[in-house]
C-alpha cells in the first residue's frame, strides 16, 4: 500500500502475510502431534519394510523423545513409545540409576506411578525413597542390550537396594550395585530379604495401574508362606528368573489408548482366580532348576528358533512406530 506524506509517496509492504506464516511455523513447533497425524513418507515406509537394519540400532540411536502426544504403541516386547516423558534424574523421594543408558523415559502414567510409589516408600514404609532402574529408551523400541521388553514405556525396574541417601553422583549411580535377595540355592530368599521389601511389593501391587510384577521365584514362595490376611494382591506377583536384585513393574495400558496391548493371559487366568500360591509356583524352585530327565521315545523335532527383540527390523514393529522414529 502507498502513503502520501508531504508530496512524497512512501511504499509500505503489509507484513500480515509474513506474521501469519511465522505463526503457523511457531504453532507447528510447539504443539505435539498425535501419532496418527504424522504420516510416514512413502519412500521411508518402503525402505523400512525392506531394510535389514535392526530396529534396536535405530531406536537405540535416538537420544530424545518424539515430539508427539504420549502413546504406548504395540506390546511390551514389540512396540515403541511416542511423546515419552523423562523421570527426572533426582527427586525428593527417588533417584534414577545408570544414567549413561538413557533409559529413564516412560509413558507419563508410568512416571507418575514411580513418583507416587517413591513417596509412599519414604512416608509410610521406612525407606528414604526408591532407586529406579531401566524404564524405556526415549522412543522405546527394542534395546541394544538387556531387556526383551521395556519397549513402550509401561515397564519399570525398581531396585531392591534400600536407599539411605538420595544425593548419589552420576558416577556413584554407575558403580553401585543393587541388593541380591536370592540364596545361592535359588530356592529361598537370603538374609538380605526383609519385611520392608514385602511392604514395597504390596504397595506397588495394590495400585490399580499395575498389571503385574515380576520377581525372583523364591520371593513369591516367601510371600505365599508368610503373608496373612488379605492376600488378593499376591495374584499380581509373578515369579520369573533374573529378578533377584530388582522387581519389574508392568503397568496396564492407559484407558482409551488405542494401539496398546495389555499382556495376556491375565494374572487372574494364570492364577485360576487365586493368589498364585499353587503347584505352578513350585515348578520354579524344583523342575525349572533341575529339569527331570525324560528319555524321548522318538527323536524330537528341532524347533525353529524364535526371533528375539534384537533381531527385529522396523517392519516387525507396529506401523505407527515408523512415525515415532521419523518424528522430530
Amino acid at each position: 500500500m502507498n502513503i502520501v506524506k508531504g508530496g512524497n509517496s512512501i511504499r509500505i509492504y503489509s507484513i500480515l502475510p509474513l506474521l501469519a506464516l511465522v505463526a503457523c511455523v511457531s504453532s507447528d513447533r510447539t504443539t505435539p502431534k498425535r501419532v496418527d497425524d504424522i504420516a510416514v513418507a512413502p519412500g521411508n515406509s518402503i525402505s523400512f519394510n525392506k531394510s535389514d537394519t535392526k530396529a534396536n540400532k535405530l531406536f537405540g540411536a535416538k537420544s530424545k523423545p518424539s515430539r508427539q502426544s504420549p502413546a504406548a504403541i504395540g506390546s511390551y516386547a514389540k512396540g515403541c513409545l511416542a511423546g515419552g516423558e523423562a523421570l527426572p534424574e533426582s527427586g525428593p523421594t527417588w533417584q534414577a540409576m545408570r544414567l549413561s543408558r538413557n533409559r529413564n523415559w516412560g509413558h507419563p502414567e508410568t512416571i507418575q506411578f514411580l513418583k507416587d510409589l517413591s513417596v509412599k516408600a519414604a512416608e509410610e514404609l521406612d525407606w528414604a525413597g526408591l532407586y529406579i532402574g531401566d524404564i524405556s529408551q526415549p522412543r522405546g523400541g527394542p534395546m541394544l542390550s538387556g531387556h526383551q521388553s521395556h519397549q513402550m514405556g509401561l515397564d519399570a525396574d525398581i531396585w531392591l537396594y534400600k536407599p539411605t541417601r538420595l544425593n548419589l553422583t552420576r558416577g556413584e549411580r554407575e558403580k553401585l550395585s543393587s541388593t541380591n535377595v536370592r540364596a545361592k540355592s535359588q530356592r529361598t530368599v537370603n538374609r538380605n530379604w526383609s519385611q520392608q521389601h514385602a511392604n514395597i511389593l504390596k504397595a506397588a501391587a495394590q495400585d490399580p495401574r499395575v498389571d503385574r510384577i515380576f520377581i525372583t521365584p523364591p520371593v513369591k514362595v516367601w510371600l505365599c508362606e508368610n503373608i496373612l490376611g488379605n492376600r488378593s494382591w499376591l495374584q499380581k506377583i509373578r515369579p520369573f528368573y533374573g529378578h533377584n536384585t530388582h522387581f519389574h513393574v508392568r503397568l496396564k495400558c492407559p484407558k482409551n489408548l488405542k494401539g496398546c496391548v495389555t499382556q495376556k493371559p491375565t494374572v487372574a487366568k494364570i492364577s485360576n482366580g487365586g493368589d498364585g500360591c499353587d503347584k505352578t509356583l513350585q515348578w520354579w524352585v524344583t523342575d525349572y532348576l533341575n529339569p527331570p530327565k525324560v528319555k524321548p521315545s522318538k527323536k524330537p523335532k528341532q524347533k525353529k528358533k524364535k526371533r528375539g527383540a534384537r533381531q527385529y527390523t522396523m517392519a516387525d514393529l507396529p506401523r505407527k512406530c515408523q512415525s515415532v522414529f521419523a518424528s522430530d
